[in-house]
């Protein structure tokens, strides 16, 4: 009886990873990249390290637009976004020649090193990723779906791989790796290794990714887990005949805004007016360590300089929480470079483990069509020449 119970678990285990193997492991590799693609755009493109050998200070937002536009008099600058210390700050902007635009902006220097018109080596992988580049329908796309259902294989595989692998936790004290009793055995050996060590990644990954397939349930039944921002009232816009007014409030005055409202805070993504009665949205990161660097912010109208929304962490709803929590955990963005590290390391593992696990199921059903493979009529088995031959030594 629990010769065929472990039979069952085995089988369930195999079926929780096998069958879609290809998707799985192109998902853990594509994740595993995702997790270091700044940091790869940093050693293959010389334009988007922002180098500071005379140790300027960091120019503000309002600064960086001022150079785009400076250098671009008929750009529309919409977004600002900040990165690692290492990287430039990126300047989204539209032209009459360019309906889409990034200027790599050395937020030290003040330079524009790069425009950039298509997408970006960050926002493909993360896009590959996230939903396959499957098509998006409004707010559906059958890749998102795809991908999220990884994370129900993901933790079926990890229950069903423990029950299977008794007293698992002796491979934390005595790991046991065989290298000299053939590849069978070294595989399977790899892969518990690996199976056990990941244990919290794999619990990390699952749970991450059930909350992405949760949002897109909601996003598809068009519930928004962020309320919209409230825009400028008709009635609070100046009169005007011919000359649109200009507000009176720029971005620096939203960023100043921001910084003495949160006293730790530091802009990361900022989007500005993009009409009348649009606002300055600026977010960025504060003190709680284990949220997104989108947490904090603050909306700013332009025509008054009255904050009329604001978000931090302690005012977030329990679906806003998860929603501002799931990012730095799944792509290990919370201790910086180290724990992206720690992420790619422990991603490569998975993504191993998916291949190990392939070529294991591989060997054994191959092992299996042979074993069960009949003899064709006249045909004689090695086993039966070998006891044929030895009876007539003997006799």
């Amino acid at each position: 009886m629990s010769k065929l119970s472990n039979r069952l678990w085995f089988q369930l285990h195999g079926w929780c990873s096998l069958p879609i193997w290809v998707i799985f492991c192109f998902v853990c590799l594509t994740g595993t990249i995702s997790v270091i693609s700044h940091e790869l755009t940093w050693l293959t493109n010389p334009a988007s390290r922002a180098s500071n050998p005379q140790n300027l200070a960091e120019k503000s937002a309002f600064e960086l637009v001022s150079i785009v536009k400076e250098s671009y008099p008929n750009a529309k600058v919409s977004t600002v976004m900040t990165f690692e210390p290492y990287l430039i700050n990126a300047v989204i902007f539209t032209d009459s020649d360019k309906p889409f635009a990034i200027a790599y902006v050395n937020q030290y220097t003040g330079e524009i090193q790069e425009v950039n018109q298509g997408i970006t080596f960050v926002n493909f992988m993360r896009s590959l990723h996230g939903w396959l580049l499957f098509p998006w329908h409004h707010n559906y796309s059958i890749g998102y779906y795809l991908v999220c259902a990884m994370a129900l294989v993901m933790l079926g595989a990890l229950v069903t791989g423990l029950v299977i692998y008794k007293r698992f936790w002796r491979a934390f004290t005595q790991p046991k790796l065989r290298l000299k009793q053939g590849k069978k055995t070294l595989l399977a050996d790899l892969h518990r290794l690996a199976g056990v060590w990941s244990i919290w990644f794999l619990i990390l990954m699952s749970l991450t990714g059930l909350w992405y397939l949760v949002q897109a349930i909601l996003w598809h039944a068009d519930y928004d887990i962020e309320p919209h921002s409230p825009i400028v009232a008709v009635e609070q816009l100046p009169p005007y005949k011919t000359k649109i007014p200009i507000p009176p409030f720029t971005l620096a005055h939203a960023l100043a805004i921001a910084e003495e409202k949160f006293p730790d805070f530091k802009s990361t993504y900022i989007m500005l007016p993009e009409h009348n009665r649009d606002t300055y949205k600026v977010y960025g990161g504060g003190s709680f360590t284990f949220y997104d660097q989108y947490s904090y912010g603050v909306v700013v109208d332009p025509w008054t300089g009255v904050i009329t929304d604001q978000r931090t962490p302690a005012q977030m709803t329990i679906l806003q929480t998860m929603s501002h929590i799931a990012n730095p955990l799944h792509y290990g963005t919370i201790g910086g470079i180290w724990t992206k590290i720690i992420w790619f390391v422990f991603g490569v593992l998975l993504t191993g483990m998916s291949i190990t696990g392939f070529l294991m199921w591989g060997s054994r059903t191959v092992k299996a069509a042979r074993g069960n493979t009949e003899p064709t009529a006249g045909a004689i088995t090695t086993k039966q020449y070998a006891t044929a031959k030895n009876t007539k030594l003997t006799e």
